[in-house]
Parts: C-alpha cells; structure tokens; sequence
C-alpha cells in the first residue's frame, strides 16, 4: 500500500509565539519534507517525541506571514503502538473531553446487558452512529462529549468523543488516533477511535465517512487535548489557509463490522 500526504497551513502571526505542530505521520517515513517560512525566511523546527509513534514540531516563530508545507509517502503498513499496560489504565480514566464518569448511568442503561467487549464496541459505534448528525460546525473548540450527545450533532472528533467516553465508562481502554484519511469527503486531519479488545487496538470511526484500511496515524492520545494538530503558546496566531490531502494506490472498501488496525 502506498500512500500520499500533504498539509499545507498558513497563518498571521501578530506576537511571536511558540508553536507545536502534530502533522507529520507517525515513525519514520520513506519520503517526507516539512518546510516552515516566516515572510519567506526559513523557520528552525525542533522534532519532539510525541509518544505512540508520534511527532511534534515544535518553533520559535516570529511577527509576520506563516506557511507551513508537509509532504510525506508511506510504503507498506505500520506497526500498531501498543504502549504497555500504563496505556490500559490511562485510557479507562475520564479526560477533559471525555468525561466518562459523567457518561456511566447512559453506558448502563444502553449498553449494560453485553458483556463482550467486541460486541460492546460494535454496539456503541452503531448507537453513535445513528445518534449524531454530521454537521460541520456545530461545535465548539470546548465542547465535550456530554455537549455533543445533548445536541445531537458534531464532526469527526466529536464523534470520537462520545464513543470514547461510553466505552470507557463501560471500563473498556479507548484512545483517540489523529489520522489522515484517504477517502474522507470533505477532506482534513480526520479523528478516530482505537479500542482495546481481546488483546489488539481495534480501529473504531463512527462517522463512516472514510475506508479505515489505509487512514495513516499521525498522533495518539487520551482526546483532542493531546492529538491538535496545532498548538499556541505564549503568542498571537491566526489561521488563514489550511488544505489537507491523502491519497493511496488503490482505496479500500469498508466493512464496518470488520476488525481492522491503524497501520
């Protein structure tokens, strides 16, 4: 399998600021390029390790115009980051998007008579599904996963919220995987869900909206919080442009009942 990735961002930075960026695919890549320019200038980019594989980028940016180019291809699959059993604690516990323990009396109440947990999964992705609306943006950059199951709307990380949230309040260890899809209409960085089951992380995206065989993890986390895919500090920074493109040799049909890995 060979897949193709590109981002392109651009932003108007009023107060220098440090930035840290989450677009590069996770390991190592057969062919990759990340370039950052500030009126023009090249931009010096630190690569820190972002844990589960991942990358973050971090930089000193100065006052002006930003633009950020990402281009990577990948040959063949991925290991899937396992992460021990500190992942299997971590990822059971409430998380600021994913406030699970606010969530056990509705995981009972619709899911409380499966005790299999591949079923259980199964179930809860259906049950989101058919929930929520797709709705680009009907949501906020604060909204959890109780904001999203009272208004019946959202988009991709939403989504990922809700089915973290309800697994994890039926003690099941569900992380949230920052992706890049190809097939996703519209495209951008597209959010999922990897769940623990019988001893494998299972893949999990509620939305439907893309072939989960060839999307390709780019960071890992407990929810939104650790996967953005841009983060400001100490600085002013407005996004003007951002397109995201994936694209793969030959795109795969898609099973939702099928067991699949993020590879």
């Amino acid at each position: 399998m060979r897949r193709t990735v590109t981002a392109h961002l651009a932003a108007d930075v009023d107060d220098p600021a440090l930035l840290a960026l989450q677009i590069a695919v996770a390991g190592p890549s057969a062919t990759e390029e990340l370039v950052v320019t500030s009126d023009g200038e090249p931009v010096a980019v630190r690569e820190i390790d972002g844990g589960h594989g991942g990358r973050v980028h971090a930089l000193d940016i100065p006052s002006g115009r930003l633009v950020i180019d990402y281009i990577a291809t990948v040959h063949g699959s991925r290991a899937v980051p396992h992460g021990g059993e500190s992942d299997l604690l971590e990822y059971r516990r409430p998380s600021r998007y994913c406030p699970s323990d606010k969530l056990l009396a509705t995981a009972a109440s619709e899911f409380g008579g499966i005790d299999d947990d591949a079923e259980l999964v199964a179930a809860v992705r259906t049950w989101v599904h058919n929930r929520l609306v797709y709705t680009s943006g009907s949501s906020g950059p604060t909204d959890d996963a109780v904001d999203t199951l009272l208004l019946g709307a959202g988009v991709c990380r939403d989504y990922a919220h809700l089915v973290l949230s309800l697994l994890r309040a039926r003690d099941v260890p569900a992380r949230l995987a920052a992706v890049y899809a190809p097939g996703l209409d519209p495209m951008d960085f597209h959010a999922v869900v990897e769940a623990w089951v019988d001893g494998a992380w299972r893949l999990v995206d509620a939305t439907g909206l893309a072939p989960r065989a060839s999307m390709l993890r780019i960071s890992t986390g407990r929810d939104a919080t650790d996967t953005a895919f841009m983060t400001t500090h100490c600085g002013s920074v407005t996004l003007t442009e951002m397109e995201v493109t994936a694209t793969v040799d030959e795109l795969p049909n898609d099973d939702p009942a099928t067991v699949v890995e993020l590879r």
